[in-house]
């Protein structure tokens, strides 16, 4: 079959699925005649390749300028060039065969690292079609597999006071106390400056997702210990933590994790130490506490209410209050 023959074939297939009751011999009438005007050559597999990988640019492109982060960014990259690798084909003509037989050469892998790819290629392929470069994305028949909900796992009140009394540097002390205070992310605490704490209101700005601003605040313990770090420091750098070695620049992420893995091991604690995990902490004893979940929202700055219920779980300690509180004697 020659390129002409294959074009003709594949346009008639897919204008017959998208309109069923056409009459077919007119359809084809009118396809020759337009297809004969045309001198038609099939694109090279290199080609194909080249093509994905540039429609993948240009997506990325858009999503930042909608203003999602560097590590969202990131994270997509690497699973649309997985993909792309392993299709080897032309965005427009991946078909839902290929999506689920990318997936499934992770089968090894947990549901939620497979349910991220998909969500990842949805949103690549939704954004060729509301660019107008495909008339239908290939994931729309894919259900995202099952993932089992866990309650997120933050630390107890003694296990917060194990860690506190772990770190060794002024350093540490003030980002345990920090991330513990304002429930910030990893990028959101790393991309503090010294002018964003506002000493009088105890607060801080920080820029979230979607490149969204909103204030969190300080506890007085928080505000101590970081305070304490910031006078020992005698550079002039702007960010509010930096690197211990000269020249003095904005910490990086990877480097905040280190710094807490090393209080983890030094604390002994059972579980995993991580920026999201106190996180989780602060969201967990700020609902023991009994604040509002709108409240607990706009404090974590997510943009979905559904993503904070997964806090409303009772834990022990709130059920054990309630008894205490409206128990009749």
């Amino acid at each position: 079959m020659n390129d002409s023959k294959k074009l003709f074939h594949e346009l008639n297939v897919h204008v017959l699925t998208l309109a069923p009751g056409i009459d077919e011999q007119k359809l084809a009438r009118r396809l020759e005649d337009v297809l004969a005007n045309y001198s038609i050559e099939i694109k090279s597999q290199i080609d194909m390749e080249t093509d994905i990988e540039e429609k993948v640019m240009m997506f990325l492109s858009a999503k930042e300028l909608e203003g999602a982060s560097q590590d969202t960014l990131s994270s997509y990259y690497y699973i649309l060039r997985q993909f792309w690798n392993f299709t080897k084909k032309a965005a427009t003509q991946v078909t839902t065969q290929d999506i689920r037989a990318f997936l499934a050469s992770f089968n090894q892998n947990k549901r939620s690292t497979i349910s991220t790819k998909l969500t990842t290629l949805n949103s690549f392929f939704e954004w060729l079609v509301r660019e107008d470069m495909l008339l239908r994305s290939p994931t729309l028949k894919i259900k995202s597999p099952k993932v089992e909900k866990r309650n997120p796992k933050g630390l107890n009140i003694a296990e917060l006071e194990k860690v506190r009394e772990s770190c060794n540097t002024l350093r540490q002390r003030a980002m345990i106390e920090v991330f513990y205070s304002t429930g910030c992310r990893l990028s959101e605490l790393r991309s503090l400056d010294r002018a964003d704490i506002n000493h009088q209101s105890m607060s801080a700005k920080v820029i979230g997702k979607g490149n969204k601003e909103r204030v969190v605040y300080l506890s007085f313990k928080a505000l101590y210990h970081l305070n304490k770090y910031l006078n020992s420091r005698t550079d002039e750098c702007d960010a509010l933590f930096v690197t211990q070695r000269r020249p003095f620049r904005r910490i990086a992420n990877s480097s905040i994790q280190d710094e807490i893995d090393k209080v983890e091991k030094a604390s002994g604690i059972d579980k995993k130490l991580t920026p999201h995990v106190l996180r989780h902490t602060f969201a967990n004893l700020s609902m023991d506490s009994g604040i509002e979940l709108a409240d607990l929202q706009h404090l974590l700055g997510h943009s979905n209410p559904a993503t904070t219920l997964v806090y409303t779980t009772v834990s022990e300690e709130r059920k054990k209050q309630a008894f205490k509180k409206f128990h009749v004697q």
